[in-house]
């Protein structure tokens, strides 16, 4: 069962990982050329679809992060399984209290200046989740070595 979960959750976070990439160099950035008319109905409609595609997966994340530290919490490879979750757990943090609040308020109208901050804070997300991917891809190798 635990091979299971660890192969649900290395794919989970490695989709995370190329999803954060492409929303940080290619979606966000490119909020600023929505322009002003229509774009508190586009931000609106990213958000919900954004949130079907995401929000599964990173409730998938955080469950087998978490599963993952408890049932390993005795191994010699512990403290990884547990320093994964807390990373999920920041990036957690990140979301609820910087990035969402900031669609929130793009959503009620264009502000270039709320799409930069975007921009700015969502790398601590691309940051937080490529340590997670490499962890990640190295906790497979030490199993499959």
């Amino acid at each position: 069962m635990k091979d299971v979960v660890f192969v649900i959750h290395a794919g989970a976070t490695l989709f995370l990982v190329g999803l954060i990439w492409t929303i940080q160099i290619v979606h966000y950035p490119l909020f600023a050329n929505v322009g002003t008319e229509g774009y508190a109905a586009y931000q609106t409609s990213h958000m919900s679809r954004i949130t079907t595609l995401v929000a599964p997966v990173m409730l998938i994340e955080l469950g087998t992060a978490a599963y993952l530290a408890f049932i390993n919490y005795s191994s010699s490879d512990a403290k990884w399984f547990w320093f994964g979750f807390a990373l999920v757990v920041l990036i957690w943090i990140s979301t609820v209290f910087l990035q969402s609040p900031i669609h929130g308020r793009l959503a009620e109208k264009f502000d270039a200046d709320l799409v930069n901050k975007l921009v700015i804070s969502n790398w601590i997300r691309t940051f937080l989740w490529t340590i997670r991917g490499a962890l990640v891809l190295w906790l497979v190798w030490l199993k499959i070595k």
